[in-house]
């Protein structure tokens, strides 16, 4: 391949032209070999010639010989200009029309396109519609999408397309208040539940407003509200049924239809729990103020009046009918075991039956774990670069020498720094190629995963993801569907100032890992330290924080005692002790839960786990255990609160068929019916014995330009405009008008020609040598 004056020139397939040589020798055997006057005549030279000649402009045909060159091409530039006159927008300022107006006075005509209204806000799909191959558009939005696809979504169409997004900043003019409630939404008599109520909005420091919460109309919160405010309510139900929590914002702003939030609560009996143990431990009071608990010394032939089992401190030998509790687990009741001095190692469970239904057993863990440290070196985190390089090296320091080791360094591309190898012989190297990670480029999280997972390859393992979350390329739960598909989880740390959390501990979700704040890396030693590397703290330590039993808990404790045991596969490692060993792991086992608690006290009990706060994680194990509290229970019906215009699906627990005014039941099971009603009023509604609250719809739950907006324009090379900036955006149509193109001619006719031209030549003048003979 060789560049003249700006043309490129070469073949296509360049290893054709190592047939030439071989040609020429067996075209010279054919026209020189030997005569019988054993002389060359300048005839026979000639000859050569021309057929060596005809032969390897045959040969250069075949290799596909091609010229390259660029040219620009300018059309008629236009600004495809996106507006959203959706009622989120109504809090801004207006500038579309102005806009318009302004670039087609600097000679640029714009197409204005309506991608929104009312109270609906379909905009990833309105601007999917939009886009065309290499084209752009300017979107006027608060880029809160209600329907559809996201924004994320299209920006990866665009991508797709090589179009860009460009986006014009809005301006809020107006405040607006909404308020929201989050919580269980189903409970037990007695059980003291917390619901978070959330006012948010824009502009909220322009005025007072005051919120009130109330229970089944009693208020039992009240207090003014002047910026963004998120409030804890605390409560205990004494009465089964529904209930009705109703949080009100009362204060001068654009809308009325968002200042009340409703909430529903089924309040059901305290569920039925076996407790099986031979002594009178503390445990047993515990669960008596928080269920119904029947008592028993072993386990009964007969389980089914039970949501679930908790034993505590039995051995295998004397624990009863272990058979029939496994079928039971089976079929979905729960079950929680608690250790002690005659329990897990030191009762028996190994070769018994009760461990084979339990997340943890004995013996040491694997030797080894294939770990991958993909490490964001996007410009997002440009500024840290020198904290994110310190970071990557401290976990590496949390990992112990038997682990096999990789590392993967991303931005908008996935790069493969080191294969996975053995720390006792990698440690150094690895250390020295994580403080030579350059920052540069955008973020792709999930290139960053799909490239580690094409590392770790079939065999899986664990990627632990050294990022800040903010990440503009989309496709991220995709890829870690696939990862978890292929055995492989993520543990995501947190790394930076403006962390996205959320992002984050739903990728480790989604696979089976968790998230870690960037002051937690120690926790990695309880998964990956081994034998150089232990873990050493001074009370117990949640390892996994996502998960519903340890959500929210905060620990103190430390019992002291820990049985020695590990955790299965597919389980769950929920939390440690000081020492570094399993003190809680949960798992499913068939339909049913199973938590295991093998820390204790010196006097067997459960010591301080049963004290404020750390006796949280111990209801929540049960109910995670017991898992829905009616599950037992015929004539229920249930049905999810909604908003107004949205679908939701009533279900029915029952034997027969139930009729209710205006809903139809269908049948989905041998006693489950269901049925699909549409709220037209923001109230409460009532279907069979069972109320529902239909809230505000969603475009009126968030106000302000949405991050995702502009994140959309940075991932496919588009601008953000302020609203003044009409020539900025008529230059860029222009510019984005101007295409330069890569022409490429292929010119296989040619050397077939002149082989062709050569041929016909070389006949024509032995044709006339033989009509004529010789020249003298």
């Amino acid at each position: 391949m060789a560049t003249v004056q700006g043309v490129e020139l070469g073949v296509q397939r360049p290893i054709v032209l190592l047939a030439i040589p071989v040609l020429a020798v067996v075209v010279g055997l054919l026209v020189l070999r030997p005569r019988e006057d054993s002389s060359l005549s300048r005839r026979r030279l000639a000859l050569f010639g021309s057929r060596l000649l005809v032969v390897s402009l045959l040969v250069l045909a075949a290799a596909g010989p091609y010229s390259a060159t660029t040219r620009e091409a300018v059309g008629d530039p236009t600004v495809r200009l996106l507006v959203d006159r959706s009622d989120s927008t109504a809090v801004q300022s207006n500038v579309s029309g102005r806009l318009a107006t302004a670039i087609e006075e600097r000679g640029v005509p714009v197409e204005t396109t309506v991608v929104a209204s009312g109270a609906n806000s379909p905009l990833g799909d309105r601007i999917a519609s939009a886009l065309r191959p290499n084209g752009t558009v300017v979107v006027v939005s608060d880029g809160r999408v209600t329907d559809g696809r996201s924004m994320a979504a299209v920006a990866e169409l665009a991508q797709q397309v090589n179009a860009t997004i460009s986006v014009v900043n809005g301006t809020t003019t107006t405040t607006e208040r909404f308020v929201t409630v989050n919580g269980p939404r189903k409970t037990s008599v007695g059980v003291e539940n917390t619901y978070l109520v959330r006012v948010g909005g824009v502009r909220l420091d322009e005025g007072n407003a005051s919120l009130s919460v109330t229970v089944d109309g009693e208020e039992v919160h009240a207090e003014s509200v002047r910026n963004r405010t998120a409030v804890e309510v605390s409560h205990t139900f004494n009465e089964t049924g529904s209930h009705r929590i109703t949080a009100t914002v009362d204060g001068d702003d654009r809308f009325d239809r968002n200042d009340v939030y409703r909430s529903t609560v089924r309040v059901v009996p305290q569920p039925s729990v076996l407790y099986v143990a031979q002594g009178d431990y503390p445990l047993g009071g515990y669960l008596d103020r928080l269920y119904d608990v029947e008592r028993a010394r072993t386990i009964p032939d007969d389980l089914s009046p039970y949501y679930a089992v908790v034993v505590q401190d039995r051995p295998a030998s004397s624990l009863g009918n272990v058979t029939a509790l496994q079928r039971a687990v089976v079929d979905g009741t729960g079950l929680v075991v608690v250790g002690g001095p005659n329990a897990y190692d030191e009762g028996g469970y190994r070769n018994a039956t009760i461990g084979t239904v339990l997340p943890v057993t004995q013996g040491e863990p694997s030797d080894a774990a294939t770990v991958v440290l993909a490490v964001d070196v996007s410009g997002s985190s440009q500024k840290g670069m020198r904290v994110q390089k310190a970071l990557a090296l401290d976990v590496l320091d949390q990992l112990g020498d038997q682990n096999r080791v990789g590392l993967v360094a991303f931005n908008t591309r996935a790069y493969g720094v080191t294969d996975p190898e053995p720390l006792r012989e990698s440690r150094d190297t690895l250390e020295d190629r994580i403080k030579r990670l350059e920052s540069s480029g955008g973020t792709h999280i999930a290139t960053g995963l799909r490239g580690s997972g094409t590392m770790l390859g079939d065999g899986g393992g664990t990627v632990i993801l050294i990022s800040d979350g903010r990440d503009h390329g989309g496709g991220v739960p995709a890829a870690a569907a696939e990862l978890a598909n292929q055995g492989t989880r993520v543990i995501a740390v947190g790394v930076g100032v403006n962390v996205d959390e959320s992002h984050l501990q739903r990728i480790g979700s989604a696979t089976g890992g968790s998230y870690l704040r960037a002051d937690q890396t120690n926790r990695l030693r309880i998964l990956f330290g081994g034998p150089n590397r232990e873990y050493s703290g001074n009370r117990l330590t949640v390892v996994e924080g996502d998960h519903f039993v340890t959500h929210g808990v905060e620990l103190t404790a430390n019992p002291g005692q820990a049985h020695d045991v590990r955790v299965k596969e597919r389980a769950d490692y929920l939390v440690a002790t000081g020492s570094g060993r399993p003190a809680i792991a949960a798992w499913h086992y068939g339909l049913g839960r199973a938590v295991s608690i093998t820390t204790y006290g010196p006097d067997g009990t459960l010591d301080g786990l049963l004290d404020a706060p750390d006796s949280l994680v111990v209801t929540k194990s049960v109910n995670w255990a017991i898992g829905d509290p009616e599950r037992l229970a015929t004539g229920v019906t249930d049905v999810p609160d909604t908003r107004v215009g949205e679908p939701t699906t009533v279900v029915y627990e029952g034997g027969e068929r139930p009729t209710a005014e205006g809903v139809q039941f269908v049948r989905d099971g041998d006693s489950r019916f269901r049925a699909t009603v549409v709220a037209s009023e923001q109230d409460y509604h009532t279907v069979l014995d069972a109320s529902y609250a239909a809230n505000y719809p969603r475009e009126y739950g968030a106000f302000g330009q949405a991050s995702a907006l502009r994140t959309a324009a940075v991932t496919t090379g588009g601008q953000v405009f302020e609203p003044d900036q009409a020539a900025a955006i008529a230059e860029f149509a222009r510019e984005r008008s101007r295409r330069v193109r890569e022409v490429t001619t292929d010119w296989t006719w040619l050397p077939l020609a002149a082989g062709l031209l050569v041929y016909l030549l070389e006949v024509s003048v032995r044709r006339v040598r033989d009509l004529y003979g010789d020249p003298p």
